[in-house]
């Protein structure tokens, strides 16, 4: 018998697999898709690779044998072997890159040992049970004693439930025996909150809908304004799908809402839920697809990983806050999860449910011309009104020297606090200051790797930089000019901490961004404490803006409500208005009467004006009308080609190479932006420049794409980056 095995190798050429011959003691267990151990090269070293064919002959002489098999519970099945070949044609990565996507990072193929599991030891009678009873007559040891009338009414208990001593004394004398048993990291009991929430007649006609179609391949965008009840929604479709012995995948974007949703999950369905994020250690991942893999739990509940779980009796997908930007893949391979749950959508012939209240416009396009079936949630549960929604001019503030919170947010901050009620503040920007510079001289402090600018972090006292992870105290001199002249300038959410703790002292205030939340558990805490009335006052990033539900919350304040607006892409306005109003949607949940204060400097731009009166479709229709003009999504598809090098000259020159042969090689109807540089000129000392290709039908093109590609295979110097329909250009 002999193999085909794809090896995990970094040269891209070698991305195809190698036969080698089965072992005689390997033959009656070795299956397509396991992970493999074999001899690779001159020297022979092991490396380890996926058995992507087997068969019994083969006209190759001298083939090297598999050395083992890694291992034998984790077996990619049919249709991820297939979807692995999916994601390498449609992102032009690697084949093994696409299979390691696949995977939990303590499964990788280049781990050797990837043996995480977990065990508890427990105690048994070894003898028998009428031994025992005549036995302890002649025992003396309480403790002896004690443990074994446990055992003899109890099958077996845990080891470390019981003194060593004890254990040890009986395991001697031949009367116990231990007995390893695998258990997960992650386990709750199977309690579930019987509780049953009736749908409301909008919640009701949105699910009958897709159990009627529970066979289908259907794509549905669920449309529903926040606290319109869509999580229940879920629940119900995947209550039904469970029980029709079938599992179910529902993605959430950020961590934070993940929990928040996991333990809604847990309430209702118990131990049946499995969850897959990036916050979770190496053993608890492990554990988590071991268990999805053996039956163990039919609910899935992740992250942008989680669309890849190794679910064999799929019946639905869901995808809650569809237009979030982390489904989106940023490094190889550059996937979208909503492309990979379509396909797995019309693999098992399930339906997949796209939730938002503000969906991309591309989205929001295909379920208007009928290519997504569209449901709609128009109000929210138990008729709770929306909140009113207040812009402040800040140009007119400032000249109050309000430069920070408004007169008006302040008024209704100090209204909160004395109703004891919560309030939550959004600043998309962390940090203290966003620029350090010496006001004597003007030097200002950059980053050495990076184009841009160090930012002040007051707690640690030190300049960061926010890309590639440089940092430096802050140092008491200017480094040009030698005076004690360096001053911060800009907003970030620790300044502005320190700010709400001046003029509210006697306010709780909690801050929630990526510098709060950086220990294992720590969003989890702030979010269960904010619940509990712990704080006052909810200050963070966007990470607040969606998914959260905190009753007593009536005021949501906006700060600098135009930094996203100003960002030169084409999606900054759509992007804009999801934030703000995602985040508007934070209050009143409850019923309670809220308001959402929103600061600007431009009052008067249309996407502000569209969440002041709260309305998707014109804010849809407007940018759509730009949007065709420019040949942007929906209406052309788009390309995003990055050539990055060390050394800007070579950069330059291939960039011009790339644009050449692509002006010959495509369709004359598509149209190529570019070389310019990137947004970013220069990220840890790497130059990049960026050409975007705009097609609609282009037959031409992923050909095209893939002779750029393997031009800069064996490049010394410069890579590429090709992303197709980028989130960012």
């Amino acid at each position: 018998m002999y193999a085909e095995v794809l090896i995990e190798y970094k040269v891209k050429s070698l991305d195809r697999s190698f036969t080698y011959e089965v072992p005689e003691r390997l033959r009656d267990i070795i299956q397509v898709g396991m992970k493999v151990s074999v001899p690779f090269g001159n020297g022979d070293s092991l490396i380890n690779g996926f058995v992507t064919n087997l068969k019994y002959d083969s006209n190759l002489g001298n083939l090297k044998k598999i050395v083992d098999i890694t291992d034998t519970e984790l077996v990619l099945n049919e249709e991820l072997m297939k979807l692995g070949q999916y994601l390498s044609d449609t992102t032009l990565c690697t084949l093994i890159s696409a299979y390691q996507t696949m995977l939990p990072s303590s499964l990788k193929i280049k781990t050797i040992q990837s043996n995480f599991q977990k065990y508890e030891t427990y105690l048994k009678l070894k003898m028998p049970k009428e031994f025992i009873k005549s036995y302890l007559t002649e025992l003396k040891g309480k403790n002896q004693i004690e443990l074994l009338q446990v055992l003899l009414e109890t099958e077996k208990v845990l080891k470390k439930d019981f003194s060593p001593s004890t254990v040890k004394t009986l395991l001697n004398k031949g009367l116990i025996e231990e007995e390893k048993v695998s258990t997960y990291r992650i386990d709750r009991e199977d309690v579930k909150d019987s509780k049953k929430i009736t749908l409301t007649v909008d919640q009701q006609n949105c699910y009958d809908e897709v159990v009627a179609n529970l066979h289908v391949a259907n794509t549905y965008l669920l449309h529903g304004v926040t606290g319109s009840g869509k999580t229940e929604v879920y629940m119900h479709l995947i209550e039904k799908v469970v029980k029709s012995s079938k599992c179910a995948i529902m993605l959430v974007p950020e961590i934070t809402l993940s929990m928040q949703i996991v333990n809604n999950f847990y309430r209702r369905f118990g131990s049946d839920v499995a969850i897959l994020h990036s916050a979770l250690s190496q053993g608890e991942k492990y554990d988590e697809y071991l268990k999805i893999m053996r039956g163990d739990a039919h609910i899935i509940v992740g992250t942008r990983s989680a669309i890849f779980a190794p679910i064999k009796h799929l019946g639905i997908i869901i995808i809650d806050e569809e237009q979030s930007e982390s489904y989106k893949q940023d490094n190889t391979p550059r996937y979208n999860a909503i492309d990979i749950a379509k396909w797995r959508s019309d693999y098992h012939k399930i339906p997949l449910v796209l939730g938002s209240a503000t969906p991309t416009f591309e989205t929001y396009a295909r379920s208007l011309k009928g290519v997504y079936k569209l449901l709609t949630l128009p109000k929210r549960v138990n008729d709770a009104k929306l909140p009113v929604v207040k812009v402040v001019d800040m140009a007119e503030e400032a000249k109050c020297r309000s430069m920070v919170l408004s007169r008006y947010l302040k008024e209704r901050l100090q209204e909160r606090l004395e109703a004891q009620e919560q309030s939550i503040l959004l600043l998309n920007r962390r940090g203290f200051g966003t620029l350090v510079s010496c006001s004597a001289c003007g030097y200002t402090f950059k980053c050495p790797n990076c184009d841009i600018t160090l930012t002040f972090h007051k707690s640690s006292n030190a300049l960061r930089c926010h890309y590639c992870g440089y940092f430096l105290k802050k140092p008491a001199l200017c480094p040009e000019c030698k005076m004690p002249e360096i001053k911060d300038a800009g907003l970030g959410t620790e300044k502005l901490e320190e700010q709400l703790h001046k003029i509210y002292p006697e306010a709780r205030i909690v801050r929630m961004d990526a510098d709060t939340t950086s220990k294992k558990g720590s969003h989890e805490k702030i979010i269960q404490d904010f619940k509990e009335e712990k704080y006052d006052i909810l200050l963070g990033t966007q990470m607040i803006s969606k998914g959260l539900d905190f009753p007593k919350v009536t005021l949501v304040g906006v700060i600098s409500a135009d930094a996203s607006l100003n960002i030169p892409d084409f999606r900054s306005g759509e992007r804009t208005f999801a934030l703000l109003s995602q985040v508007a949607g934070r209050a009143g949940r409850s019923g309670l009467e809220s308001e959402v204060v929103i600061q600007t400097y431009n009052p008067d731009n249309f996407t502000i004006k569209m969440v002041e009166v709260g309305t998707f479709l014109k804010n849809y229709q407007y940018e759509m009308s730009i949007r065709k003009k420019l040949k942007y999504p929906p209406y052309f598809y788009l390309v995003g080609i990055k050539v990055c090098s060390k050394v800007y000259e070579d950069a330059s020159i291939e960039a011009t190479k790339v644009y050449q042969h692509l002006k010959a090689t495509i369709d004359t109807e598509s149209i190529i932006l570019g070389p310019t540089t990137a947004g970013v000129f220069r990220i840890n000392s790497i130059y990049r420049f960026q050409l975007v290709i705009k097609y609609r039908h282009d037959e031409k093109l992923v050909d095209a794409l893939k002779q750029i590609d393997a031009m800069f295979i064996n490049h010394k110097t410069v890579y590429l980056e090709i992303d197709m329909n980028p989130y960012y250009i």
